[in-house]
C-alpha cells in the first residue's frame, strides 16, 4: 500500500470513528434530549437520506472536472460544521439544517473517496484496497460506538455535545489527511473522451453502458435487502415478532460487525482470484439464508434462546456477505468506467444506494408495522434469490478480466493498437490497459 492509499485509509478510518459516536444515539438525543419529538427525530433521519439524494447528481460532475481531492475536503468540511451544528442547535429549524449539511457532506466523501482509491491503486489491488476501506470503517464505527456509549449521558445535555463535537473534529482530520495526498492526475495514453465532449456523452455513455446499469439495478437490491433494513424492518420484525428485547439487538448488531472484522481478509484471500459475478451470487445465497433464519426467529414460539440465536445469526450472515461484496462491487464500479468519467460512476452508484436506503426502511417499518411480518420476510427472500440471478446474469455480460482482475495480471503484451478483452487499447511496451497507467504528479 502507497503513502498516498495509506493516509486516505486512515483518514476515513479516523472519520468511521467519530461517526461511530453519533450514529446509535441521534435519535435519542433529538426526541428526548434536545425534547423536540419522536416526529422532528424520523425528520432528521430523512433529511439526512434526501440530503445527500439532492447532492450526489452534482457530485460527480465535480470529481471528474475538478479532481476527488478538493470534493472530499470540501465534503469533510461540511460534514463537520452540520455535525457541530447538530449538537449545538436546541430548536428544530437548526437541527433539520445541520443534518441537511452533515448528510451532503457525508454523502459528498463516499465517492470521492472512492475515486481517490481508484487512482491510487489498480486493477489487481483494487480489491484489496477497498476491503481494507470496509474493514476499517466498520471497526472504526465499532469502536466509536463503543466509547461512545461510555460518554454518553441521557440526563446531560453536554455529553451529547462532546459526542458531536468528536466527530466533527474526525472529519476535520479527514479533509486534513486527505488535503496532502498527492493523487495521480495524467493517464499515459491520452483520454479517449475529448474533454470537451465529457459534459454533453457522460451521461448518455453512462446510461448506454449496459453492464453498468445492470450493476447498479444489482446495486438497489443489495443496499435495498440488507443496509435498508437493518434500521427499521428487521429491527421491528426482532423487537416485534422475535420479541427480543433491545438490549439483545445492540448484541446482534455487534454481532454483525464481529463478523466483517473476523472474516474479512480471510474472505478475501478465498475471493479476490474469484470470478466478481459469482461471488455476489454467492452473498445472495447466504442472506437468503440470513432472511429464512430470521423467519424461523419468530415462529419458535416458546423456544426464546432458540429465537435470539436464530437473529443474531441473522446479523452474522449478513456480516458475512458484506465482508463477500466489498472487494467486488466498488472495484467493479471502478473497472467499467471510462477513465475520464470515474467520479460519475462512482456517484451514480452511491445515488443508486442511497434510493435503496430511503425506500427500503419505509416498506420494512410498514409491512412489520401493519402485522404483514411473513410477507415482509417472503419479500426479503425473493429479493436475495433475485441477488444471485442478477449477479449469474451479470457475469455473462463482463468481459473475462472486468469479472476476475488478476487474468489482466497474466495477460502477455499486446502490440501497440491492439484491443485487450477489456476492451482498452495498449501502447508498444506497456501490457496493462491505459487506465491503470498514470504518471505521478511531479
Amino acid at each position: 500500500m502507497g503513502a498516498a492509499l495509506r493516509r486516505i485509509q486512515l483518514g476515513n478510518a479516523l472519520s468511521a470513528f467519530g461517526n461511530g459516536f453519533t450514529v446509535p444515539y441521534l435519535y435519542v438525543y433529538v426526541a428526548k434530549v434536545r425534547d423536540l419529538g419522536a416526529g422532528t427525530a424520523g425528520l432528521v433521519l430523512m433529511t439526512l437520506a434526501f440530503a445527500a439524494l439532492l447532492v450526489l447528481p452534482f457530485t460527480g460532475w465535480a470529481i471528474d472536472r475538478r479532481g476527488p481531492l478538493p470534493v472530499a475536503v470540501v465534503g469533510a468540511v461540511t460534514s463537520a460544521v452540520g455535525s457541530l451544528g447538530l449538537g449545538l442547535s436546541t430548536t428544530e429549524p437548526l437541527v433539520i439544517l445541520s443534518a441537511v449539511a452533515l448528510g451532503a457532506g457525508i454523502a459528498v466523501i463516499q465517492p470521492a473517496l472512492a475515486t481517490m482509491i481508484v487512482w491510487c491503486s489498480t486493477a489487481v489491488t483494487r480489491s484489496r484496497a477497498f476491503a481494507t476501506q470496509f474493514f476499517l470503517n466498520n471497526l472504526g464505527l465499532g469502536i466509536g460506538g463503543l466509547i461512545g456509549g461510555l460518554l454518553v449521558d441521557e440526563t446531560a445535555a453536554g455529553s451529547f455535545v462532546r459526542l458531536f463535537a468528536i466527530e466533527a473534529v474526525m472529519f476535520l482530520v479527514l479533509g486534513a489527511a486527505i488535503a496532502t495526498v498527492r493523487l495521480p492526475r495524467t493517464a499515459r495514453v491520452e483520454d479517449p473522451v475529448p474533454g470537451e465532449a465529457r459534459g454533453k456523452g457522460a451521461l448518455r455513455s453512462l446510461f448506454t453502458d449496459r453492464r453498468m446499469m445492470w450493476l447498479c439495478l444489482l446495486g438497489f437490491v443489495l443496499f435495498f435487502a440488507c443496509y435498508g433494513q437493518f434500521e427499521s424492518g428487521l429491527a421491528a420484525y426482532a423487537t416485534e415478532v422475535t420479541h427480543i428485547a433491545p438490549a439483545t439487538l445492540g448484541i446482534a448488531l455487534a454481532a454483525n460487525t464481529a463478523a466483517i472484522v473476523a472474516a474479512q481478509f480471510v474472505v478475501l484471500k478465498l475471493v479476490e482470484r474469484r470470478r466478481r459475478s459469482r461471488v455476489m451470487a454467492v452473498v445472495g445465497l447466504i442472506w437468503t439464508v440470513a432472511w429464512l433464519a430470521a423467519g424461523l426467529s419468530g415462529l419458535v414460539h416458546g423456544a426464546h434462546a432458540v429465537a435470539t440465536t436464530l437473529l443474531i445469526s441473522t446479523y452474522a450472515l449478513f456480516g458475512i456477505g458484506e465482508s463477500l461484496l466489498s472487494p467486488t462491487v466498488a472495484p467493479l464500479v471502478a473497472d467499467l468506467a471510462p477513465t475520464s468519467l470515474v467520479g460519475l460512476y462512482n456517484s451514480v452508484f452511491a445515488l443508486v444506494k442511497q434510493l435503496a436506503l430511503a425506500i427500503g426502511p419505509g416498506m420494512g417499518a410498514l409491512m412489520v408495522g401493519h402485522g404483514l411480518a411473513a410477507p415482509y420476510i417472503g419479500t426479503l427472500v425473493l429479493c436475495t434469490v433475485g441477488i444471485s440471478l442478477l449477479a449469474l446474469r451479470l457475469g455473462r455480460m463482463l468481459s473475462p478480466a472486468q469479472d476476475n482482475p488478476h487474468i489482466r495480471a497474466f495477460t502477455p503484451d499486446a502490440p501497440a493498437g491492439t484491443v485487450t478483452d477489456t476492451g482498452a487499447e495498449t501502447v508498444a511496451g506497456a501490457g496493462a490497459p491505459r487506465r491503470e497507467s498514470v504518471t505521478a504528479v511531479a
